[in-house]
């Protein structure tokens, strides 16, 4: 017997001792012939009376107690003689129980509630010693102590205050995250990654959508960014730095951008002939072994359209097949065209989750520190003309036009971080005669959090600076707002001023009649602009044709949009630019996003082509101005200098053209009020 069961009552030697004085009253018949063969019991019918064994007649007499017993405990100590007995001598007898057997069942129903409990104890026991094992095993390969509640060691309250400060530990935020990240591809952490692996080195499955990962992210950041205060990262460039990359059309910073221009075209020439001889030694043929290997062409564009129409057509399953597709051959850090499917997948995966709106304001909500943005829009200026030819555009023709105003009012409609005014006050800054006061109203969208013009107000800060460098007189105020709730007395305009209105590529964010049927925001602003009464405004737009209401007709559009764009990046920038990165994913991913994986009021992005707003315009109540022809001429001279051969540069009613490879991209004309 188990040492473990010392104290308890020994019931077999009991039942040993009663089943030989009962058995003794029989000393030469055998159990299971003559009157009880054949007896029925009340719990397991009839008596099968075919053994000769004491075990036997337990087994199916009391229902297979023995089972229960201990194993080194026998029943019977074998003292029943085995002996043949005649059945006919018994057969006429009476069907009673003697009383010796009698006793001996009654003992038996009596003792099995005492074997069950002496078995349940001992699996206990059995079950407790194993946990025990386990447990040390456990912490022998971990080499740790695992934090399992010890019942013999450790008291109930000092457990559950472990276990507490543990959890609570969960939800306390690091030390450096003090302001919200929303990475919503996972890219922020791989760009140094990528650019030294490049997109070829990278498994397509490391780039495959994880919607539900993804999606999940993206919502517990978003819960989290509206309970935190929004907090944008301040920028760690020195000032000096801030000045060359910002005053690039002058001086010194003007040398600094035209090399930082030449770099690019040689790492990109570089890019090239390292491409060719990579083709041409893959072309040869080696030892007299043909390649039978060739690389695979994949025409993402198709792929592309068609999980749109099974997206359309709500077939998720046949959509799913071509996302995978698409996943398989597509990489943020590929080539242009796996860089857009990238993000178009994105957008159709989000589409098909419903999840558009909430993927967006998540990408909306995401901080990105200021010199990382400047360092993006520099080199955007530097490899394209479309900002470049703008803000030089503007300038020009606000400074032509105030020759001899003292006071100059500029009232930006989505000035954002008012990266073209630092060259602008370098340059009024030397006017003959002296430089004017300047007055600049900085007007944007409200950012999320519980400061939505912090970023505008920031930018006031940095242009104030460099109106101090160049001894101005200046005067600059934040409006974040909806520009359709802006009011005339809202703008603080002064008599004798000269009020310039500016607005870049920014009016496509205003809701149209599709969405507004009376008012929309559109005609609002316009009709505010009118209100003001300008000396001029400079409209730049984006060319697109993407806000068609029915999807398919305008995923096709945005897609042939944002091929250009991204074509034009493969042309003029490197891969492993990190800059490059951020363009893509903040910038052109971002609203690919939304116009794919949104509709109503949450779908933002809703340009139109030059010629629609031509009519706009011109219903609100403005005349067309035509822009200098020198400010033309000298547009035309540095997109043909200094840019790629393929970028496009036109003029067509009075609006000045700006595209890749044939496609119109940009389009700026100039108005006053009638």
């Amino acid at each position: 017997m188990d040492a473990r069961f010392h104290g308890f009552l020994n019931p077999s030697t009991e039942l040993q001792q009663g089943s030989q004085s009962s058995m003794a009253e029989f000393p030469n018949r055998r159990i299971g012939y003559g009157p009880f063969s054949g007896i029925a019991h009340p719990d397991q019918g009839l008596v099968n009376g075919q053994t000769n064994q004491i075990s036997s007649f337990q087994q199916h007499y009391i229902g297979g107690v023995n089972d229960n017993l201990l194993p080194n405990q026998p029943f019977s100590n074998g003292s029943v003689s085995s002996s043949p007995v005649d059945i006919e001598e018994y057969y006429h007898d009476e069907c009673d129980f003697s009383d010796a057997i009698l006793r001996y069942i009654d003992k038996m129903l009596m003792e099995e509630d005492m074997e069950e409990k002496i078995h349940i104890l001992q699996e206990s026991l059995d079950l407790q010693a194993k946990e025990k094992s386990f447990y040390e095993m456990a912490v022998w390969f971990s080499g740790e102590s695992l934090h399992i509640r010890d019942m013999y060691s450790e008291s109930q309250s000092v457990w559950n205050f472990k276990k507490g400060v543990k959890e609570a530990s969960k939800f306390l935020p690091s030390e450096y995250k003090l302001s919200v990240n929303v990475d919503v591809n996972g890219l922020l952490g791989q760009d140094a990654e990528g650019a030294s692996g490049g997109g070829a080195e990278r498994s397509p499955s490391e780039f495959r959508g994880r919607k539900s990962g993804h999606v999940v992210e993206r919502d517990l950041e978003e819960e989290r960014s509206n309970k935190l205060p929004a907090t944008y990262l301040e920028s760690n460039l020195p000032i000096e730095e801030f000045d060359n990359l910002l005053l690039h059309s002058m001086g010194e910073g003007e040398k600094k951008f035209a090399a930082y221009r030449a770099d690019l075209k040689n790492a990109m020439s570089k890019g090239v002939q390292q491409t060719e001889q990579i083709k041409g030694s893959n072309g040869r043929r080696g030892n007299g072994k043909k390649h039978k290997r060739k690389k695979e062409v994949i025409d993402l564009r198709t792929l592309l359209i068609s999980c749109a129409q099974a997206v359309a057509a709500d077939d998720p399953r046949s959509a799913g097949e071509l996302l995978k597709q698409i996943r398989q051959h597509s990489s943020p850090f590929g080539d242009g065209n796996q860089r857009m499917a990238h993000y178009f997948a994105d957008g159709l995966e989000a589409r098909l989750a419903g999840t558009g709106s909430q993927i967006h304001k998540a990408l909306v909500n995401k901080r990105t520190t200021t010199d990382e943005y400047l360092r993006a829009h520099y080199t955007f200026i530097a490899s394209s003309p479309f900002r470049k030819i703008s803000n030089f555009a503007t300038n020009k023709t606000i400074i032509t036009k105030a020759q001899k105003a003292t006071r100059i009012h500029i009232i930006d409609f989505g000035i954002h971080y008012g990266f073209q005014w630092p060259t602008f006050i370098q340059r009024i800054a030397g006017r003959e005669g002296g430089p004017p006061k300047l007055r600049i109203t900085g007007i944007d969208f409200p950012q999320p959090g519980f400061r939505p013009a912090e970023r505008i107000e920031d930018t006031g800060r940095r242009l104030a600076h460099y109106a101090k460098a160049f001894n101005m007189s200046f005067e600059y105020r934040a409006i974040a707002q909806k520009w359709e709730t802006i009011k005339i007395e809202d703008l603080k305009i002064e008599e004798d001023e000269f009020v310039a209105v500016t607005c870049l590529y920014r009016t496509k964010n205003l809701l149209d009649e599709t969405v507004m049927a009376e008012n929309s925001a559109r005609t609002t602003v316009l009709n505010l602009i009118r209100k003001i009464n300008p000396a001029i405004f400079i409209h730049g737009i984006v060319n697109g044709a993407y806000s068609a209401p029915f999807f398919v007709t305008r995923f096709r559009e945005v897609l042939f949009h944002f091929s250009a764009l991204f074509d034009m990046l493969e042309t003029n920038v490197p891969r492993e630019k990190s800059e490059r990165v951020l363009i893509e994913r903040d910038i052109f991913g971002k609203d690919a996003l939304n116009v794919i994986a949104c509709e109503g009021w949450e779908r933002v992005e809703r340009p139109e082509t030059y010629k629609q707003w031509q009519v706009r315009n011109m219903r609100a109540g403005f005349s067309q101005v035509p822009f200098d022809r020198e400010v033309m001429s000298m547009s035309r001279h540095k997109v043909k200098t200094f840019y790629h051969k393929d970028f496009v540069i036109d003029e067509d009613s009075q609006w000045l053209l700006l595209g890749w490879k044939g496609r119109i991209i940009y389009a700026m004309s100039c108005w006053k009020p009638v």
